[in-house]
């Protein structure tokens, strides 16, 4: 069978143009993105962005943590292409054009110092709920005494001074917003942990990753969960008790064992849906191959389900 001189010529032309697009789509993207927002969702970002930028060398991602108001303000103001925020969106972000897209998911977890002296106790008895909104709502639990300690040392408390999605997420819990939280307010997931990882009177919250190590799961960043009274029988029963290391407490956020809120979603927000090819790429990547690296860096990870919910929106 002969095969004409056009007819190889034709053949040989699609067989470069098909490369060629394999390769821009796969391979070629360049550009910027810059991205803002939520503490919580710093650390698993900067891990998706180096991963993304192996396979995408020419593409530039800058990453600022700067709590969720940060996140909320700077994208819907187009300072950034993107903002992280750890909270629930509401009405007034959506009508300003806020396209909310949720990566994977976290808690909120009460805190105490690792040198507490009232440790161990705690892990005996757990807080219920209602102890909690009288210390860190109506500010009516002002000493350790009023948790069953003869103590009579006051509670220091701990906020957050940022607009935090942490802080809204923890007051929510109580039906109430981050403006009502008592106490002492500090800047940042870190800075929250450090001022109650130095003070054995001190109670605060954080996010996850901020509590437990990513190397041994276990909670040794100087501070540690404060477990919660679930069914509220003043004992904190064998299912109750998940927080020694970073798996169990993730389970028991899957399982629906541990509240939600303060358990919650986390979200890539954008001006619009993504039109961006960079950014549309990133967040595919980040559904896709990007979940791998989801549960040890202290995450959630989505069900099927969920991801395929969420890719359709990046469509």
């Amino acid at each position: 069978m002969k095969i004409s001189k056009i007819s190889f010529v034709a053949v040989l032309i699609l067989l470069l143009v098909n490369a060629t697009t394999t390769k821009v789509g796969a391979q070629d993207l360049k550009g910027n993105i810059s991205i803002s927002g939520a503490f919580a969702l710093y650390p698993i970002t900067v891990k998706w962005a180096e991963e993304f930028k192996k396979i995408n060398p020419n593409v530039k991602i800058d990453i600022q943590a700067g709590g969720a108001g940060k996140g909320i303000t700077d994208v819907l103001s187009k300072v950034t292409d993107i903002g992280l925020v750890s909270r629930d969106l509401n009405a007034a972000e959506y009508k300003k054009g806020a396209f909310a897209v949720a990566v994977t998911k976290d808690a909120v977890i009460p805190t105490i110092s690792a040198s507490s002296p009232y440790r161990k106790v705690l892990y005996e008895k757990g807080v219920k709920k209602d102890a909690f909104n009288h210390i860190f709502i109506t500010g009516k639990y002002k000493t350790w005494n009023t948790l069953g300690f003869k103590s009579e040392a006051p509670i220091h408390v701990y906020t957050r001074s940022d607009a935090s999605g942490a802080a809204e997420t923890w007051a929510k819990y109580f039906n109430k917003k981050q403006e009502d939280l008592q106490g002492v307010a500090v800047f940042g997931d870190p800075g929250l942990a450090q001022a109650v990882k130095r003070d054995p009177s001190g109670l605060g919250f954080n996010n996850i990753v901020y509590i437990y190590d990513a190397k041994t799961n276990k909670p040794t960043n100087g501070v540690v969960p404060v477990p919660i009274d679930l069914n509220n029988n003043g004992k904190l029963d064998p299912d109750e008790n998940f927080y020694d290391d970073v798996d169990q407490l993730i389970a028991a956020i899957v399982a629906g064992k541990y509240p939600s809120p303060p358990a919650r979603d986390l979200y890539f927000v954008t001006v619009g849906k993504p039109k961006n090819p960079i950014v549309k790429e990133f967040i595919k990547y980040i559904l896709t191959d990007g979940q791998k690296f989801v549960q040890e860096a202290g995450y959630i990870k989505f069900s099927k389900e969920k991801i395929a919910k969420e890719l359709e929106k990046v469509k």
